[in-house]
């Protein structure tokens, strides 16, 4: 996964479930107007919605957005770039979790075959 980078003069993520944009906004030194903009931007960023359309971030959206951040405001990338580099990202954890569980799927197909052979 991508790391966070530059991020450690941001305050520590509490162990919370849900943040509001306000507090995304603190935690990540990003101002609420720039947070709804890279919802549009970045498919990855899905806060949940409630009452009156309030936006409820979860942790792991709060870490993106830090790494949003990095990529754009350290590393200087451009919006199309950052989403292009994310999307690699996760198209390659992607599919390492699939060839984990592939080599699974296989484990247990060898068992079932060694057990029906010797029946």
């Amino acid at each position: 996964m991508l790391d966070p980078g530059d991020n450690s003069s941001l305050p520590p993520i509490p162990g919370k479930r849900y943040f509001t944009i306000g507090e995304v906004s603190e935690l990540c030194a990003v101002k609420p107007h720039v947070l709804r903009y890279w919802e549009q931007e970045f498919p990855q960023l899905k806060p949940v919605k409630r009452r009156g359309n309030r936006r409820y971030y979860q942790r792991h959206e709060v870490q993106l957005i830090r790494t949003i951040r990095n990529l754009l405001y350290v590393d200087g990338f451009t919006i199309s770039g950052a989403r292009n580099k994310l999307e690699v990202e996760y198209n390659l954890q992607k599919s390492d979790d699939q060839s984990e569980i592939v080599q699974y799927l296989i484990k247990e197909l060898d068992e079932v075959l060694t057990l029906l052979k010797s029946k």
